[in-house]
Formats: structure tokens, sequence, C-alpha cells
């Protein structure tokens, strides 16, 4: 919840590296009801920093897709609004600034380890599989650096401080990170030139406003690091809500690559309605998977309703 006085903004954030799945429909209808639940607004970015693998053409589907379902925008894309451009591949000038601030602090540092090495290393990793940077370019001299720049494009990583970075999650309660050991010196900008998303979405959720960050909990894990950079830049941090993830009945997650349960098939079994009613019946907050609009759910939604664990999805729910 915020402040008093202050309205809630909400956001949706996908990434168009493919159709949506029901995951994202999940996190994305669990976000617009919180929001306008308090009376709030919502704001669609699309997240396209990495052009490789997104493509307009995806991106007008998610749009089209959050319409059919009714899940309507107060800002962004086709609604425009003061915060634009609403792609993050067009405002890359605020990561420029957001990076160049850090590093007239002394805060960042020029990387030139690869992928390959640092796994040749042995880095050390996380529970979730994730590498710890283990600090390898931190104390090179500025003649180590330059003499290696010859040849390579560095990346650039922050500094991390030695101690534990804390998130009280409005619905996974407390998670805390201690950032040199947990996940290390993080990258801010790849050595392609790409800026990395725990740079991005800090700078573009405080440049419009959002109060409120709804997303899954495969997510949580980033929240320290995101935290760091926002006390870093002086910027005011959102309250987070990290929701759990929809499995497979296998246990596995969903993906766009493997095409579970994506809008494309759903759209051609289903109305919205039986949708929504039935991704609100895996939320806790609808007593069954009848069909309803999405207007009709800001009445039971229930934050202390929905399962603080991953959940299953029964292959019945969604039959062919």
């Amino acid at each position: 919840m915020t402040g008093a006085g202050t309205v809630t903004t909400g956001r949706f954030a996908p990434s168009p590296s493919g159709r949506m799945h029901i995951g994202n429909l999940f996190s994305a209808l669990l976000a617009w009801l919180s929001a306008k639940k308090q009376g709030g607004r919502v704001i669609l970015r699309i997240e396209d920093l990495d052009v490789r693998r997104c493509t307009p053409a995806y991106a007008q589907q998610i749009q089209d897709d959050f319409l059919w379902l009714g899940l309507t925008w107060d800002e962004g894309p086709r609604v425009g609004g003061p915060h634009g451009p609403y792609e993050q591949s067009q405002r890359t000038a605020l990561y420029k600034a957001a990076l160049d601030a850090l590093r007239a602090r002394g805060l960042v540092y020029p990387c030139f380890c690869t992928r390959a090495e640092l796994h040749a290393a042995d880095a050390p990793h996380r529970s979730d599989g994730e590498t710890v940077y283990p600090g390898t370019c931190r104390n090179l001299t500025p003649a180590e650096a330059a003499e290696r720049a010859r040849t390579r494009s560095p990346a650039y990583r922050l500094r991390v401080p030695a101690r534990e970075i804390a998130v009280c999650d409005g619905h996974m309660g407390r998670y805390a990170q201690r950032l040199d050991r947990d996940c290390g010196d993080f990258l801010l900008r790849r050595s392609d030139g790409l800026y990395a998303y725990q740079l991005a979405v800090v700078a573009d959720d405080a440049a419009m406003g959002v109060t409120e960050v709804v997303r899954g909990s495969d997510l949580l894990t980033s929240t320290p690091r995101q935290l760091l950079l926002y006390r870093l830049l002086g910027l005011t941090p959102p309250a987070f809500y990290h929701v759990p993830l929809l499995l497979a009945e296998d246990g596995r997650r969903l993906s766009k690559r493997d095409h579970d349960l994506n809008l494309e098939i759903l759209r051609k079994r289903y109305p919205p309605e039986v949708i929504l009613g039935k991704l609100a019946f895996l939320a806790g907050f609808h007593p069954t998977a009848e069909p309803v609009r999405v207007t009709e759910l800001l009445s039971v939604f229930d934050w202390s309703a929905v399962p603080a664990r991953d959940i299953i999805v029964p292959g019945d729910l969604f039959p062919a």
C-alpha cells in the first residue's frame, strides 16, 4: 500500500520475446487487480532491450491480448502519457545517465570476463545455479583495464557492499541477501552495449512513478540488487509483491519457448471470461473456475487468499 494521498501506480512490463502464457497472465491479472482495487493506475511498458529476441509483432500481440482480456492500462503504448516512450529500446539515454552517475562515484568498474571463462574458473554458484561473480576484474588498475580494452569491449559491474539487504515483500514476507556472497558484483551493462535488466527496471520504474510492482517470484532474488540501486541513485523504491509461479503438472516452469498454454492456443479455445475465471480460481480468491469478467473480480480480490507457494496447474483445467 502507498502512503496517504499517494495514488497507487502499478505496471505491466512484458518482454515481447514470444506469446504470453498463463503464468505471465497470472502476474498481470494480480498486478491489475491490486492497483485498481486501491483506486490506482496501471502503466504498460514494453521491455524490449534485447532486440535480438524481442520483436514489434510480439509487442503488438501482447497489447491485443491484454485488451482482449479486459486488462486495460492508463498510460503506455496506444494510450500515451507523460512518461514515454514506453519501449525500453527507446529509453537508453535514461539508463546511460544512471550508469554515468554511478561511475562518477567510483561504484562501477569494467569487466572483461566472458561467460565461458567464469564457468571454466569454477566460480561459485548459488543454490539456484546462478553464477556468483568472484570479483576477477574488481581490482584491475586503470593501466590493466586499458590494455584489456584494446582487444575486448568491457561490460560494467557495480561494486556491491558486504552487508545484508532485505526487502519486506507484501506477499512473500521478508527476504534478504548478502550481495557480496549471494551474487557478487552484478552487471549494469553488457559487453555488447545492452543495459542490464537490473539497471533498466529501476531507472524506468522510478522515472514513471511506479509505486507498486507485482511480478513472479522468480524475480524475488533480483530485488535486493534493485533496492541497492534505488538507494545509490537516491530514488524511492516501490512496494514489491512477488506472486507464485504456475507450474506444469510435472513441476516444470511454464515457458514461452515451450509454448505452454500460451494465448495463441487459449484464444482459439476459450472466451476471455473463461480464462480469467480459471486464473482467479488458481489465485485462491474465486471459489470456482466459472467464467468471470475482470471487473467482477475487484470485489473478491484479496492478497491473503493468494498462495505463497508455486501452483501446479491441473491438466484438466485447460483441456484441449
